[in-house]
């Protein structure tokens, strides 16, 4: 695959330009949103829920140790195999090492954003191992030889348009199909081979549950299933965060996690898995192996413990004021919108990527929407913050808030400064709008800046016409 090139301010840039992404982000996003909302409305308790959700989280976290070795107790007694692994590479080498010693060639894999996190594609290409990625979306990225733009449509930047013409080009069936239903079928036929021919299938994890020892998929397209039942061997990869109490603490999180994912109620597949084919059984993997991974969560849990509540919904992409206008591929790392601005400087460092937290208008709207009522504006702040302390922003950005931090914190001087500088923005808007605006040329260049009111908010207030 593919990873996106250049800076953040450059991809971002050439992503406003894209008609086509744009496009398809209005139809994916868009449509989620609607659903997302109904399905809440439909809910009279669901604030009820999200509160119930982030205390569920919140206890196996501040028990992260204890249910951790009690996950690591009932998987090993129910014949599971278990890996530790401190960082991506410790974790791709033990799915390597499985695969090798189960002699694989061809290996099928289920959506798991853990994955694209620790580079696992990367290192089963260069093992000489074939990967065939069997959910939809990332089939037509796989073909397109590229990454994930959204955490749970992948292709979210695709039209169907083009996956019509990506199937034609690439599968057996060469006919330009226009409708869906004719193209998922076609991946279907393309791919059923694969799910009877591999050798390892390899999937996520959205729970690990302490009491069974069991792990629990999420899907809506049966592709999990087909990966991890017909192969000799099953290979999870979890994060450590993913871990909870109970199966109950489990199926009170799918309640939020799919009402915020889909809009549904309950996906199409939600499966435990607990340990290998047992004597009796009549289909399974002979071997069964989680790769339990820290990747850096340790550290979280100790400077930004809220984050490891995410459930990777994506709602909060949806509703990204940001990501709705330049997709996933602008942020650079596995994660984009919100949740990625916050994750990505744990992964590759701050000093590398301080320009995503402040892709973010901070309009609350992402911590509005959170299942587990997680604070994101607030941790993008404390980067930005971080990022200033540590001197990564560049010297233009220092001097300009060292001097609006000398006007704003003196009251007399912050009002005088406004009287001056309405009436100016007034005089350069047109229609309610400003086209070209000076020193703020990155902003005017993709798009208009709404011209000021003639009062400022203190004074409107003071004159009663707020209310």
């Amino acid at each position: 695959m593919n990873a996106p090139a250049g800076t953040f301010k450059e991809r971002a840039h050439k992503a406003l330009g894209d008609t086509n992404l744009k496009v398809a982000l209005d139809r994916t996003t868009g449509n989620a949103r609607t659903k997302r909302a109904a399905a809440v409305a439909a809910w009279p308790d669901f604030d009820e829920a999200r509160k119930q959700s982030a205390a569920i989280k919140d206890h196996a976290l501040d028990n992260f140790a204890y249910y951790l070795e009690q996950f690591e107790r009932n998987a090993l007694a129910s014949g599971a195999k278990i890996h530790w692994a401190r960082d991506a590479k410790e974790a791709c080498a033990a799915v390597i090492d499985i695969c090798r010693q189960a002699k694989a060639k061809t290996a099928t894999r289920s959506k798991s954003m853990l994955g694209e996190e620790i580079g696992l594609p990367h290192a089963l290409a260069e093992a000489g191992i074939r990967r065939v990625e069997t959910d939809l979306a990332e089939h037509i990225i796989q073909l397109a030889g590229e990454t994930p733009s959204h955490i749970i449509w992948p292709a979210a930047h695709r039209t169907r348009e083009d996956v019509s013409r990506l199937f034609q080009q690439h599968h057996r069936d060469h006919r330009l199909l226009t409708e869906v239903e004719a193209m998922v079928a076609s991946a279907r036929h393309e791919l059923r081979d694969d799910f009877f021919g591999a050798d390892v299938g390899i999937s996520g994890a959205n729970y690990l549950v302490a009491e069974t020892g069991a792990i629990c998929t999420i899907t809506n397209e049966g592709n999990a299933e087909l990966t991890t039942t017909p192969p000799r061997v099953h290979i999870v990869t979890a994060g450590i965060e993913k871990i909870v109490a109970t199966t109950e603490h489990a199926l009170q999180l799918t309640r939020v996690l799919v009402r915020s994912a889909t809009g549904a109620d309950l996906t199409q597949y939600t499966t435990f898995h607990c340990g290998p084919k047992r004597e009796g059984d009549r289909d399974g993997p002979e071997e069964f192996h989680i790769v339990l991974v820290d990747h850096g969560r340790t550290q979280m849990l100790e400077e930004m413990p809220e984050m490891l509540r995410c459930l990777r919904c994506g709602a909060c992409l949806n509703h990204c004021v940001v990501y709705r206008k330049i997709g996933g591929h602008a942020y650079g790392g596995a994660y984009p919108g919100p949740m990625g601005s916050a994750l990505t400087p744990v992964f590759d460092g701050l000093e590398n990527t301080r320009d995503l937290p402040h892709a973010c208008t901070m309009n609350g709207l992402c911590k509005a929407v959170c299942p587990v009522d997680i604070p994101l504006p607030t941790l993008l702040r404390d980067w930005r913050a971080k990022s200033f302390e540590a001197g990564y922003e560049p010297p233009g950005v220092q001097r300009a808030l060292k001097i609006w931090t000398f006007v704003a914190t003196r009251p007399r001087l912050y009002r005088a400064a406004l009287a001056v500088a309405l009436p100016l923005l007034r005089r350069l808007g047109k229609d309610g709008w400003i086209s070209r605006l000076p020193f703020a040329s990155a902003w005017t260049e993709a798009r208009d800046f709404p011209t000021p009111p003639r009062q400022t908010f203190l004074a409107q207030i003071a004159s009663g016409e707020q209310q």
